[in-house]
C-alpha cells in the first residue's frame, strides 16, 4: 500500500472519531449556544466570543486526552474499564436524544436588549463555557478518556478532529445566525438533529466496545 494512503486510512477514522464525537456534544439546546446565537444575531463582538468558546473547547479537550493519556498509560485494565464505562454514557446519550427526537424543541435567542461590552461579553462567554460542570464531564473527563486510547501516534488528530468540530460549530452558530436563527427555531429541524445524534453516539458507542475487547 502507498505510504501516504496507508496514512490517511490509520488517520481519517481517529480524526473523524473526534469529530463526530465533539459534535455529537456540543451540538444542543442549551445556554451557551443561546449566548452564541445571540451575539451572532447582535452582530456584537461575534469573532471574539466564536474564538474563545472554541479555544477554550481545545484547551479542555487538549488537557483531557493528556491527561487520561497519562493516568491510562500503565493501567490498561483502568483503560478498558472507562471504554466500557464511555461506551455505557454514549448509549444512554444516544438513547436521550432519540427520546428528545419525539419531542418539539426549539433555541431561540432574543437579539434585543441592552449591547454588551467586549468584557461583559467574554465574561458572559467565560461564565457559559466554564462554570457549566457538563463541561468537564463531557469534554475533559468523557472525550479525554476516549482520546487518551488512540494510538499514541494518532492522539493529535484526535484532539484536531474534536478542536474543528467545536470551531466549526461555534462559527456556523455565530457569523451565520441570521440564515440558522430561523431554522433553529424549528422544532422539526432539532428533532431530525437529535435523531442523527443518537444514531452517531450508537455508532461511537459500538466503536469503544469493539475496542474495549479487543485490548481485553
Amino acid at each position: 500500500m502507498n505510504p501516504v494512503a496507508s496514512t490517511v486510512s490509520h488517520v481519517f477514522p481517529v480524526f473523524a472519531q473526534g469529530l463526530l464525537l465533539s459534535l455529537g456534544l456540543i451540538v444542543a439546546i442549551g445556554a451557551q449556544n443561546a449566548f452564541v446565537l445571540r451575539q451572532g444575531l447582535r452582530r456584537e463582538h461575534v469573532g471574539s466570543v466564536v474564538l474563545f468558546c472554541a479555544l477554550a473547547d481545545a484547551a479542555l479537550i487538549t488537557a483531557g486526552v493528556l491527561g487520561m493519556a497519562q493516568a491510562l498509560g500503565s493501567s490498561p485494565g483502568l483503560a478498558r474499564a472507562l471504554a466500557l464505562a464511555g461506551a455505557a454514557f454514549l448509549a444512554v446519550y444516544g438513547w436521550r436524544s432519540w427520546q428528545r427526537a419525539r419531542h418539539a424543541s426549539q433555541l431561540t435567542a432574543a437579539p434585543g436588549g441592552a449591547g454588551l461590552s467586549l468584557g461583559a461579553a467574554m465574561a458572559q462567554a467565560a461564565a457559559f463555557t466554564l462554570l457549566n460542570p457538563h463541561v468537564y464531564l463531557d469534554t475533559v473527563l468523557l472525550v479525554g478518556s476516549i482520546g487518551a486510547q488512540q494510538p499514541a501516534g494518532l492522539q493529535s488528530w484526535f484532539v484536531a478532529g474534536a478542536s474543528i468540530a467545536s470551531l466549526a460549530w461555534f462559527s456556523a452558530l455565530g457569523f451565520g445566525a441570521r440564515w440558522l436563527a430561523p431554522l433553529f427555531a424549528r422544532p422539526r429541524a432539532w428533532q431530525v438533529l437529535d435523531a442523527l445524534i443518537g444514531l452517531t453516539m450508537w455508532v461511537l458507542s459500538a466503536l469503544l466496545v469493539r475496542h474495549a475487547l479487543q485490548n481485553a
